[in-house]
């Protein structure tokens, strides 16, 4: 039996993100990516995921924003969650003191730009430090502006809240008991390999995999590379 795979998108994207893999995974997985909507929550996010999922137990694996999304699923219905993959995410809450104003300041900024210019307009910014240097301006970076193009300054918003109310999901990781996945890019200047080494030191059992020549965006960036990965890791 094909096994259900949840593909949860990050910040203000959508299954674009994901597609070089539903392509790639075609007959290996019955994939589904939700839509985020305006929900302001992981946990509603992570409840929603629970509503739409098409089968009683399922494989998740989220990027970015969406897998801390994956985490909160799994601390909810451990039960359900059949495999694990987090790709290009984190598990810590936002800092306390200079540190955790500092990151609301900068999301705030860019939430004022969508705003009062345009999701392209701030995404334009956004994105010079979600690829590898090399991409800048190339196709994926403009794939990329488009899909924040396809959002909404208000969409944006309700994620925003979400990431700065995140909670601290380390307790989690070492009571993970499926098979799980941690994957990063080799030059993700948001989420680097450090963080998703310990990530995968915590979780029993966890393959940890660092993708070369790849920011943040590594499901665009590296598709094959993540692709790979991902039926790996279904087969395991």
């Amino acid at each position: 039996m094909i096994p259900t795979l949840m593909l949860l998108p990050g910040l203000n994207c959508d299954a674009a993100v994901w597609a070089p893999q539903v392509a790639a995974l075609q007959g290996k997985a019955n994939c589904v990516i939700p839509t985020w909507g305006l929900r302001d929550s992981l946990t509603a996010m992570a409840q929603q995921v629970l509503d739409e999922a098409p089968t009683e137990r399922f494989c998740v694996a989220g990027h970015s924003m969406g897998g801390r999304v994956a985490l909160e699923v799994t601390r909810l219905a451990p039960q359900r969650v059949e495999r694990l993959a987090l790709l290009s995410t984190g598990t810590h809450p936002l800092a306390a003191g200079e540190a955790g104003e500092k990151e609301k300041a900068g999301r705030m900024a860019l939430l004022k730009m969508a705003r009062e210019q345009s999701m392209r307009a701030m995404a334009q910014e956004w994105a010079k430090g979600m690829v590898h240097p090399d991409r800048i301006g190339g196709p994926i970076f403009e794939e990329v502006l488009a899909m924040f193009d396809r959002g909404s300054a208000a969409q944006y918003a309700a994620q925003i809240n979400a990431l700065l109310n995140r909670p601290d999901a380390a307790p989690l990781l070492p009571g993970i008991a499926c098979p799980a996945l941690v994957l990063t890019g080799r030059q993700d200047g948001w989420s680097g390999p450090a963080q998703h080494e310990v990530m995968a030191a915590a979780i029993p059992g966890a393959q940890l995999v660092i993708v070369e020549d790849s920011g943040h965006m590594c499901t665009l960036e590296q598709p094959q590379a993540v692709s790979a990965a991902l039926a790996a890791w279904l087969r395991r």
